[in-house]
C-alpha cells in the first residue's frame, strides 16, 4: 500500500507524542490514556515551533492525551484544527499494557522472543503488528489524499504506530519493519511523495539527541 499519484510532491510528517511518566518507567502504554509530564509538554512546545516551520496544511491525531496534547502544541504555533482518530492510537497489547520491559521478560518471556524474531505475535493478546498498520495506514492516506500539490500533513501518533504504518506506506515485508530504528519523545519523521510512491526522507528527526523511551507507546 503506497496510495500515492505520483508527482505531487506532498509530504507526511509522522510525529510521535512526548514524554509520559510510564516512558520514564518503561511501561508498555498501548491503548491507556496516560499524560505528558511537564517536559513532555515541553517537549511538543519546542519541536512544534520546529514543524511549523515546514508550513504544514492540516493535523491529524490520535485521540489518546499523550498524542492530543502533543498536537495541540501545534495548533497553538500554527492556528490550525486538529482532526482526532481513534485509528491512530498505539497497539493494543493486552496483559502487556502497564507492564515494565522486566515484567514483560519475567511473565511473557517466549512471547517476547518470538516477537523480536519477526513472528507475527499478539503481545499480550492483543494486536498484530499488520493489523495496526491496516487501520491507521489508510487514516494517513487519506488525509494526505485531502492536501493540496506540495502540501504537508503532520500525523501525531505512537512510536509503535508510526513504525508500522512508514513499513505499509513504504510497501515493505511487515519481517523487515523492526528495522526501522524507534522515535524519541517528540521526535518525527518524513515521507515525501516520489514518482514510484512514498519515500522515507528523514527518521527520528529533531533529536538533540534524546534517548528512545517506550519504543511502542
Amino acid at each position: 500500500m503506497n496510495g500515492t499519484k505520483g508527482g505531487r510532491g506532498r509530504r507526511i510528517v509522522l510525529w510521535r507524542h512526548g514524554q509520559t511518566l510510564w516512558n520514564l518507567e518503561r511501561r508498555f502504554q498501548g491503548t491507556t490514556d496516560i499524560e505528558l509530564t511537564e517536559t513532555g509538554v515541553e517537549q511538543a512546545r519546542r519541536s512544534a515551533r520546529l514543524l511549523a516551520a515546514l508550513g504544514p496544511d492540516a493535523i491529524v491525531a490520535s485521540d489518546l492525551r499523550r498524542a492530543a496534547a502533543t498536537a495541540a502544541e501545534l495548533t497553538a504555533v500554527t492556528g490550525l484544527e486538529v482532526t482526532h482518530d481513534a485509528r491512530l492510537r498505539e497497539t493494543y497489547a493486552g496483559e502487556w499494557q502497564g507492564l515494565t520491559h522486566e515484567e514483560i521478560l519475567a511473565r511473557f518471556g517466549e512471547q517476547y522472543t518470538a516477537w523480536k524474531r519477526g513472528e507475527a505475535v499478539r503481545r499480550g493478546g492483543g494486536e498484530l503488528e499488520t493489523e495496526v498498520a491496516e487501520r491507521a495506514a489508510p487514516v494517513v492516506l487519506d488525509h494526505a489524499e485531502k492536501l493540496p500539490d506540495g502540501g504537508t500533513l503532520v500525523v501525531v501518533s505512537h512510536g509503535g504506530t508510526i513504525r508500522t504504518t512508514i513499513g505499509r506506506l513504504l510497501g515493505l515485508d511487515p519481517y523487515t519493519w523492526e528495522s526501522l530504528g524507534g522515535l524519541s519523545n517528540c521526535c518525527w519523521s518524513v515521507l515525501g511523495e516520489g514518482a514510484r510512491g512514498w519515500r522515507l526522507q528523514e527518521h527520528n528527526a529533531g533529536t538533540l539527541p534524546e534517548p528512545v523511551l517506550g519504543d511502542d507507546d
